[in-house]
């Protein structure tokens, strides 16, 4: 099998066009851009119901959209979606540092960073190899593709696992690695497709290993100053918090990409730092945090479904089969057993975790850098990745749980999270706490003196079938209770910690936070 190679093409919207952008066409687009989005959120809804993956769901109203669709768009720029997808994956790697929770990772980092490096390292070699002996690609291009391929997609990972009730150990490795290894391989990636002979082995580990340290050391800096400026100094309006946490995010992962080091690995480890610091109106932050992933999942997914042209993907389907199979069936185990045997997982959480090595769009993405730097055979290896991902996805996605369940490593619900509210009072030098007692939570039945909660904090009011009362040392919580808590500067974080410890653990959760909060 041989692959030509095609010549660079260019977005042929923009190259037809002879006149300049008016106020209609920016209504037109906006218009389209609208009805876009509303179908991807009904198609949110569907995919949920029916348990197909969001993305195919996205790529496919991209794919509609396209130039073999009924919209018939001829979109064909890769070095536009290459920096669009960019930015996407920068806002999803953030949202995703967001929702990491520190005490389920902490123990998982050292299985997370070798999966991230070595485990990656594996499977760039198999997956290579099999492309070089089992498709006939060059080697130069299987290394592509085993490159491109070996990194596990973020937004498919954190959506999936997210629902289904893990142990602790596993979705913390699992999401571990999906925010650290996409540093590493878009490195490998833009290596090898640079004109030129490849450099030594031990050349592009001192790059990477360097790369990663600038990255890493930026992010946690930005993170923690951030965070500190964030509780220390009172914004006129709650809802600049949620801005300004994404701001400094992104900060993070252009301070680091300025600075030579890993960007990704800048933003997720700047937005984890952010994620756990309690920062005010944190529900609200978090809320809007989600909202930006899905519109930059969406947009994304949407645009990489227009660049593909689905009449030309016959000839790559078998290619993507063949490498997608040895990936998922070799690779990817043998990378995990060879990363996680040192730290005596059990061979139930390594099965798991070799099916839950998700593809999605960041393998797309990836394979955009190519066909920028003008690889040979650049858009065979572009239809390979895209029909790999849309195949493999639509198997592991939703057999995963059925998976976890045969395996006998699915959970109970866990206890439902306060989701508490912090307003900082800069003048009076204290916060207000607000949140709703969830269904699930140990903190119905419990007094108001065996919150015990420390001095200087207080429970002030309490709303109770849509009627406020001031609440009695014996008043008893009940679910759906709505409950305002006055707190000074120096017990704010001790009266939080206490709330949820015994919203987790009920009221024998031990002194400041133990015994089940975060």
């Amino acid at each position: 099998m041989s692959y030509v190679r095609e010549p660079p093409r260019a977005c042929a919207w923009a190259r037809e066009r002879e006149r300049p952008l008016t106020v209609h066409d920016l209504n037109q687009l906006l218009l389209v851009c609208s009805l876009v989005l509303l179908v991807a959120v009904a198609a949110v809804r569907i995919s949920s119901r029916s348990g197909l993956p969001s993305l195919l769901v996205y790529l496919g109203i991209g794919v509609l959209m396209g130039q073999d669709g009924i919209g018939g768009i001829r979109f064909d720029d890769a070095e536009l979606t290459q920096v669009i997808g960019y930015a996407a994956l920068v806002v999803i790697l953030a949202e995703g540092g967001l929702g990491t929770k520190w005490k389920e990772i902490k123990p998982a980092l050292p299985a997370a960073s070798a999966l991230a490096l070595v485990g990656v390292t594996v499977s760039v070699g198999v997956t290579a190899t099999a492309a070089h002996y089992l498709v006939g690609l060059e080697w130069r291009q299987a290394l592509i593709i085993g490159a491109v391929v070996s990194s596990t997609d973020a937004a498919a990972v954190f959506s999936v696992l997210r629902k289904i009730p893990l142990p602790a150990r596993v979705t913390g490795t699992l999401e571990a690695e999906s925010g650290f290894n996409d540093a590493p391989v878009v490195i490998l990636v833009v290596a090898f497709s640079q004109a030129g002979p490849i450099e030594h082995w031990y050349v592009l580990a001192g790059e990477i290993a360097q790369e990663l340290s600038i990255g890493a050391a930026i992010g946690l800096a930005v993170g923690w100053l951030g965070a500190w400026g964030l509780r220390h100094v009172a914004l006129p309006a709650s809802g600049l918090y949620p801005i300004a946490v994404m701001a400094i995010a992104v900060t993070a992962y252009a301070a680091g990409a300025m600075a030579h080091g890993s960007g990704f690995l800048a933003v997720y480890l700047a937005a984890m730092v952010l994620g756990n610091a309690r920062l005010p109106h944190w529900p609200a932050t978090r809320g809007f945090a989600d909202g930006v992933g899905w519109i930059a999942q969406i947009g994304m997914f949407v645009l990489l479904g227009l660049l593909v042209t689905p009449h030309e993907l016959g000839d790559d389907i078998v290619p993507a089969l063949v490498i997608g199979l040895v990936l998922t069936m070799v690779a990817r185990p043998l990378s995990v057993f060879t990363c996680l045997v040192p730290f005596r997982v059990s061979w139930r959480e390594q099965a798991l975790m070799s099916w839950a090595g998700l593809r999605g769009a960041v393998p797309i993405i990836l394979a955009t850098i190519p066909m920028v730097s003008g690889v040979e055979s650049s858009q065979a290896i572009f239809n390979i990745v895209f029909v790999l991902v849309v195949v493999y996805t639509l198997i592991q996605g939703p057999t995963l749980p059925w998976l976890a369940r045969k395996l006998d490593l699915g959970q109970g619900p866990t206890p439902a999270d306060l989701g508490i509210e912090s307003a900082p009072l800069e003048r009076l030098r204290g916060h207000l706490l607000s949140f709703a007692i969830p269904e699930g939570s140990k903190m119905h039945g419990v007094e108001i003196n065996e919150l015990r909660l420390p001095p200087g904090a207080a429970v002030t009011l309490i709303v109770r079938d849509g009627k406020s009362f001031v609440p009695m040392p014996a008043t008893v919580l009940r679910r759906g209770d709505e409950l305002l808590v006055v707190a000074t500067d120096p017990v704010r974080d001790a009266a939080e910690r206490r709330l949820r410890a015994v919203g987790a653990g009920g009221k024998l959760a031990g002194w400041l936070g133990t015994n089940g909060t975060d």
